[in-house]
């Protein structure tokens, strides 16, 4: 119980000392890109969930990656 209690304490603070050290050197994190680009990849899956459907499963080629790093982490301006 107390390791567990210890390595929290440890990711916390190295999540503290990444964005002090982010900060310092000028990139901000984005922390409502999830949700904004939540809708595009439901409409992303939609598609490709239709794409699916008429293809059957041979052809079907679907792009699940929703996320780009350089939007989550980005230069301020």
């Amino acid at each position: 119980m107390f390791s567990l209690l210890k390595l929290i304490i440890w990711i916390v603070g190295f999540v503290m000392v990444t964005a002090f050290v982010l900060s310092y050197f000028g990139y901000e994190v984005n922390f409502n890109y999830f949700s904004e680009s939540k809708e595009e990849c439901l409409k992303r899956l939609d598609e490709c969930k239709n794409k699916y459907i008429k293809q059957g499963t041979k052809n079907a080629k679907c792009d699940f990656n929703c996320m780009s790093s350089d939007l989550i982490i980005k230069k301020e301006q």
